[in-house]
């Protein structure tokens, strides 16, 4: 029996038009798009009016998996994910041990195909165990099924290293995805270099650390002809460099999490560095960088929007600010907070927000999915623009709670996630 989703509409991602539609699902695949659809013969499902859009995509979430599960597993994860209409997720490899061999992207794909609410594609390691030492065997890594490769978490120090990389991935057509950061110049740092930092007494991070490891990888992808994609991208400088490299022609692409689009180290003075919930890498910045990221995503320097999705214990982040890990968790809270904070206050038209969540990093990724057309895969998601809910902990299908939104009242939730013609969250 087929499902028929009715009473929808259908959000026109290049007029921005919401169109009343009916559509059917057969299988794993979207059977039909229309107007109207005979009922007869397949589960009904009423949308009550709701919208209608492509399952998004989050290129950078942490599923902890191997090796962390009580911070995370693939199951809880991709549960979280599906809840805030997430239908495609790309994990990556800083777990224990690293997701550096075959085996272990193999092993993501066989948990994710028994436990799994949305699709999961792993990244593999571009050094062994991430120690910045020996470069793993790429070409096994993306003949196993490996997304790209990043060893996120940490940046590769040694140029000479990562040139290799770039030079065997280019080869091979596959993404070198980077988490920009150079460990000398960050040191011990816990929070963004600056004034507030100086008040508090903490180490600083300075936007330099990241700038500069852009900078080098850029020209390092110009060299070799690498697919170059930034993670996180916080910093003024960093987002003005991508620019510079797009201009150029360079493949060069980047990501922002909602975090450094919404929030500054001013969260932190006000608790008095006393809240490790608000620690996150890269650190929340200054308000003049958080405006250079929003620029970008809304100039098209910036490509799309990505979570980090980081869950800890709460045991954890209940350390001193110094000393507590890194990260916020984001899968379940990111299309609600942007839609609030960005589309609501006429920052950014609706449809140009779904674009950095479904058609950007598909197309980035080269991943058929995005589209919401006859013939496509079923990934879906059915949002509620209207109803405004506080984001609960108590709520959360992530075992962490790790975020500084915790109480903040949005819009714009998941009521219905579909993936691969699979209902795998509904809000009833």
């Amino acid at each position: 029996m087929g499902l028929l989703l009715k009473n929808g509409r259908l959000l026109n991602l290049k007029t921005g038009e919401l169109e009343a539609r009916e559509l059917r699902i057969e299988g794993e695949i979207i059977a039909e798009v229309a107007e109207r659809i005979d009922a007869a013969g397949h589960e009904v499902i009423d949308l009550n009016g709701n919208v209608i859009l492509p399952g998004f995509l989050d290129m950078h979430v942490h599923l902890r998996e191997p090796g962390f599960a009580a911070k995370e597993t693939i199951e809880t994860g991709t549960a979280a994910a599906a809840r805030g209409g997430f239908t495609t997720v790309a994990c990556m490899p800083n777990t224990r041990p690293v997701i550096d061999s075959p085996e272990l992207i193999r092993y993501v794909y066989e948990t994710t195909a028994k436990e799994g609410s949305c699709t999961v594609l792993p990244y593999g390691a571009i050094t062994k165990g991430e120690l910045g030492e020996e470069l793993t065997d790429i070409a096994a890594l993306k003949a196993a099924g490996a997304l790209g490769i990043t060893d996120d978490g940490v940046g590769v120090q040694s140029s000479s290293l990562m040139r290799e990389a770039m030079r065997v991935a280019a080869a091979l057509d596959l993404p070198v995805v980077i988490h920009s950061e150079d460990e000398d110049l960050a040191k011990d740092g816990c929070m963004n270099e600056g004034v507030v930092s100086k008040r508090l007494g903490l180490p600083g991070i300075p936007g330099l650390a990241e700038s500069a490891m852009i900078a080098r990888d850029i020209l390092l992808a110009e060299d070799t002809g690498a697919h170059l994609h930034v993670c996180h991208i916080s910093d003024a400088a960093s987002v003005e460099l991508v620019r510079w490299a797009k201009s150029r022609g360079l493949k060069v692409t980047t990501e922002v999490t909602p975090h450094h689009l919404l929030l500054t180290e001013e969260i932190i003075d006000r608790t008095d560095g006393r809240d490790a919930n608000m620690k996150v890498n890269p650190p929340l910045r200054s308000e003049k960088d958080r405006l250079a990221c929003l620029q970008g995503l809304l100039d098209g320097t910036i490509d799309m929007v990505a979570t980090d999705h980081a869950p800890h214990t709460e045991e954890e982040k209940q350390r001193p600010f110094a000393t507590a890990p890194f990260g916020f968790i984001g899968l379940e809270i990111a299309f609600p907070l942007l839609y609030t904070e960005l589309v609501q206050q006429g920052t950014l038209p609706l449809h140009e927000l779904v674009q950095k969540f479904t058609v950007n990093p598909a197309n980035v990724f080269k991943i058929d999915r995005g589209s919401l057309e006859a013939g496509k895969v079923a990934d879906l998601t059915v949002v509620d623009l209207e109803e405004e809910r506080e984001i609960a902990a108590a709520e959360l299908k992530t075992k962490g709670r790790n975020t500084p939104f915790l109480g903040k009242k949005v819009k714009g939730w998941s009521v219905l996630t579909i993936n691969q013609g699979r209902i795998t969250y509904q809000n009833h």
